[in-house]
Formats: structure tokens, sequence, C-alpha cells
């Protein structure tokens, strides 16, 4: 990975940051003391929803890109 790939990805992780925390907290204020393993799953699936979604949209970095 080169130096331009990993800039090109900064701005995806902290996006992906923003909304985890926000979703989390909206977990929380929406259903009160859950478990820690059920925000575990929460993020998991926020991360791997993200990437799918910029995927789709058509925003994903280079990195992300498969090659075939």
């Amino acid at each position: 990975m080169n130096r331009n790939q990993l800039a090109e990805l900064v701005p995806h992780y902290v996006a992906l940051l923003v909304v985890m925390f926000f979703l989390l907290s909206v977990v929380r204020e929406v259903r009160p003391g859950l478990s820690f393993w059920v925000e575990v799953v929460i993020i998991f699936v926020i991360v791997v929803a993200y990437r799918a979604v910029v995927e789709r949209l058509g925003y994903a970095p280079s990195a992300w890109q498969r090659s075939e």
C-alpha cells in the first residue's frame, strides 16, 4: 500500500468511526443497558454495511477495489 492509497482511506475510516459512534449513541438512548456483546455485533454490522454501501455508491477507495 502506498502513501496515496493510505491518504485515500483515511477519510473513509474517520467517517466510519463517526457513523459507528453516532449509531451506538442512538441505540444506547433507545435501548439503555445493552450488553457488551450486543454492541460488538452492532459495530460489526456497521463496519460491513459501511463498506458495502460505499462500494455500491461508487465511492470506494482504490485499495478496496477487488482485483479480478
